[in-house]
């Protein structure tokens, strides 16, 4: 039911300025001030809630980018001059809606603001019902990052026991956990990062069975056969361009690939090519893109998988937590950078 007494408080937002050409700038994201009604007005159904952590994916630069009906397809274009778009963890303040009452937690889609009025459409908001593991772990491994990394491992590479898997962007929100789930089904797994930090984290934390700093190879085809003298089973795609081509020459016969993203390619006016395609009919090759969205149908199944590891220890996940509603723009356009180690959010509210 909702409130019987107004209150208007201050509301922060990050407010995108307009379309964006190469690396954005924070000049591009504006943190600016207004004022919000804490009382949803009578017979709606919308949700009012209190943004506790908000979330920063590599997706979100596409969101920046000139609309184009094929990227608008998966990822809607921000709105110039309005709260830039993204996942987040909430705190309900008020509710016209049947399933949520004050004080219920969920994630899901909000605005870069304080506070969001929210209307709730299948599967793009989930009611958080374990409390026991950190919140901030439902911008990442209990939320959209942890779903990708599932979906596009179990669902679409079918691995099995003792394949090869490499994953690009490994230390990320995504690749740590494809690299985990990997080991967790007996695989052989090696991952690319752009750092000596990451590199180590991925072999003395997440398990992987070795790791390379890419930025540092001469010849990322030289590179790959080092580490898969014997191909690769399955490639868990975060990067596109010049890793690509490297690997679709070094992939095994009925090897598969998850295209989950290619974030060397969002920040460039032309995209680069790729030269080694014909290897895909060749050895048979399975390439698949995929929307997180298509499987959030799973997401309760994906819960019941995944909860168990994380309470044994058996799952471990780094995040790189920024402070404060206006680290929110450096802390995403970090990601552009390769800054972050880990999954990058950033703190709102605690409370």
């Amino acid at each position: 039911m909702a409130n019987t007494e107004p209150a208007t408080v201050t509301n922060k937002q990050i407010i995108f300025s307009g379309y964006v050409s190469g690396f954005p700038k924070e000049s591009d994201l504006k943190v600016t001030t207004t004022t919000i009604d804490l009382r949803i007005p009578e017979r709606s159904t919308s949700v009012l809630v209190k943004n506790l952590y908000l979330s920063c994916d590599p997706y979100m630069r596409i969101s920046m980018g000139k609309p184009e009906p094929l990227s608008s397809s998966l990822v809607p274009p921000f709105n110039t001059g309005e709260p830039i778009i993204g996942l987040g963890v909430s705190k309900v303040i008020d509710s016209g809606h049947p399933d949520y009452k004050k004080g219920d937690l969920l994630w899901g889609v909000v605005g870069w603001e304080e506070y969001s009025v929210i209307t709730l459409f299948p599967y793009s908001h989930f009611k958080i019902h374990h409390t026991d593991v950190p919140l901030s772990y439902y911008t990442g491994l209990l939320g959209m990052p942890g779903m990708t990394a599932y979906a596009g491992f179990y669902e679409i590479c079918s691995p099995k026991r003792g394949e090869t898997v490499f994953v690009s962007a490994a230390s990320g929100a995504v690749g740590q956990l494809v690299g985990q789930f990997a080991k967790l089904m007996g695989c052989y797994v090696v991952g690319s990062a752009g750092s000596k930090e990451k590199v180590d984290l991925l072999k003395t934390k997440f398990g992987f069975d070795d790791a390379f700093n890419y930025k540092e190879e001469n010849d990322l085809n030289i590179a790959l056969k080092r580490y898969f003298p014997e191909g690769i089973d399955i490639y868990f795609e975060n990067v596109g361009g010049k890793m690509l081509d490297a690997v679709l020459i070094n992939m095994k016969l009925n090897g598969r690939i998850a295209v989950c993203g290619m974030i060397s390619q969002y920040n460039l006016v032309e995209p680069e090519g790729v030269h080694n395609l014909t290897t895909i009919l060749y050895k048979r090759i399975k390439v698949q893109g995929f929307a997180v969205s298509d499987f959030y149908d799973k997401y309760s199944k994906f819960l019941d998988f995944v909860l168990p590891y994380i309470r044994q220890g058996k799952i471990t996940y780094v995040e790189d937590i920024a402070e404060g509603f206006e680290s929110g723009p450096s802390a995403l356009l970090g990601l552009f950078h390769g800054k972050n180690v880990g999954k990058q959010l950033f703190v709102v509210a605690r409370e």
